[in-house]
C-alpha cells in the first residue's frame, strides 16, 4: 500500500485534490479570473483591433490555466501560435511562430527579412479565408528587447483597414512595470515596454489586465471546490486553517495547493481528521522555507510509512 493511498482513503478521497499538475477538471474561476478571460477573448473578437492584449499576474496567479482555457474558447476560425520559450533571438522567435503556424519556411530560416515574408503571404492568405491569426506569448517578461521590438515589427503587417496579426503577452508584473529581472535575480534593469525604443509598442496595447491573487472568500471556494472534485464527502479544513492558508500563501493558487498538500499529509502522519490552523502553519514554514519549525517533506513521507507499517 503507497502512502499517496493510505493519506488520500485516509481523508475520503479518491484522488490527489491539491496536485499542481494543471488538470482541467480542477479549474476554479474566481471573478478576477472571468474578468481576465473575458479580457482575453475580447482582445481576440473585437476589442483588439491588431493591437497588443496584455495580461499580467504574480507567479502561481493561473496566467497560464488561463491561456490553455483561452485556446478553448477561440472562435473556430482561428489559427494560433503558442510560444512558451520567449528567450529567444527575433530570428528564433519567427522560427517559432512559423513553426507553430506550420508554415514551410524551407530556405527561409535565418532570415529574418525572408520569414517576415513568408509569414505576410500566410497572414493575407488568411485574411482572404476569413480566418483570425492569433500569436500568444506566454512568459513574456523573458523576451530580449530585440524579439519584443521584432514582435511589435509584426503588427505592421496589415491591409488597408485592418490589423492582420493579434498578439496577447502573458507574463509576470515586470512586464508591466518595466523591469526585468537577471537570471540570479540580484539586479534588474529597464528594459520593457516603457523603453525608449519600445515606446511605440506601448502605446499599441489596446488591452490590460493585472491578475491579482485570491481573497479570503475566493480561497475557501477554492479549496472547497478542489477537495469537492476529488471526491471528499467532508471538508477537513477548520475555518481558521483556511484563514491560516489564505494568510501564508498570500491567495497564490500555487502555494495553496503546496501548503495544503502538506498539510494534509502531516494530518495523517497526525491521525487528525480535521487539519486545524496549527498543521498549516507547520506545512507553511515547510514550504516557504521557515526553518526549525517542522520536519521535512522526507521526514514526514518517513513518518507516514512507519505508520502504515
Amino acid at each position: 500500500v503507497t502512502v499517496d493511498a493510505i493519506y488520500l482513503e485516509f481523508y475520503g478521497l479518491r484522488e490527489a485534490p491539491f496536485d499542481i499538475t494543471p488538470d482541467p477538471r480542477f479549474v476554479f474561476l474566481s471573478e478576477r479570473h472571468r474578468d481576465a478571460l473575458a479580457h482575453l477573448v475580447y482582445g481576440i473578437g473585437q476589442g483588439g483591433s491588431g493591437g497588443f492584449v496584455q495580461l499580467t499576474g504574480e507567479v502561481g496567479t493561473g496566467k497560464t490555466t488561463l491561456s490553455r482555457l483561452l485556446l478553448g474558447q477561440l472562435p473556430e476560425r482561428t489559427r494560433v501560435a503558442l510560444v512558451l520559450n520567449p528567450r529567444q533571438s527575433p530570428v528564433e522567435l519567427l522560427e517559432s511562430i512559423a513553426d507553430e503556424l506550420r508554415l514551410d519556411i524551407e530556405g527561409a530560416r535565418g532570415s529574418a527579412k525572408a520569414l517576415v515574408d513568408r509569414l505576410n503571404h500566410y497572414l493575407l492568405d488568411a485574411y482572404a479565408q476569413g480566418l483570425r491569426v492569433v500569436l500568444i506569448v506566454d512568459e513574456a517578461q523573458q523576451l530580449p528587447v530585440e524579439a519584443l521590438e521584432q514582435i511589435r515589427l509584426l503588427t505592421n503587417l496589415e491591409t488597408p483597414t485592418q490589423k492582420l496579426l493579434q498578439i496577447i503577452l502573458i507574463g509576470q508584473p515586470e512586464l508591466r512595470e518595466g523591469l526585468a529581472r537577471s537570471e540570479v535575480r540580484q539586479l534588474a534593469q529597464r528594459i520593457m515596454l516603457d523603453r525608449a525604443e519600445l515606446r511605440q509598442l506601448a502605446q499599441r496595447v489596446t488591452a490590460r489586465y493585472h491578475l491579482m491573487p485570491l481573497d479570503e472568500d475566493e480561497t475557501e471556494a477554492y479549496l472547497r471546490h478542489r477537495l469537492a472534485v476529488a471526491g471528499a464527502t467532508r471538508h477537513p479544513f477548520t475555518r481558521l486553517a483556511m484563514r491560516c492558508l489564505h494568510r501564508r500563501s498570500g491567495g497564490v493558487p500555487r502555494l495553496i495547493n503546496v501548503i495544503a498538500e502538506r498539510a494534509l499529509l502531516a494530518g495523517y502522519v497526525a491521525d487528525e481528521l480535521q487539519v486545524g490552523e496549527r498543521l498549516v502553519e507547520h506545512a507553511a514554514d515547510e514550504v516557504l522555507g521557515v526553518t526549525g519549525r517542522r520536519r521535512s517533506r522526507g521526514a514526514l513521507l518517513a513518518a507516514a510509512l512507519v505508520a502504515v507499517v
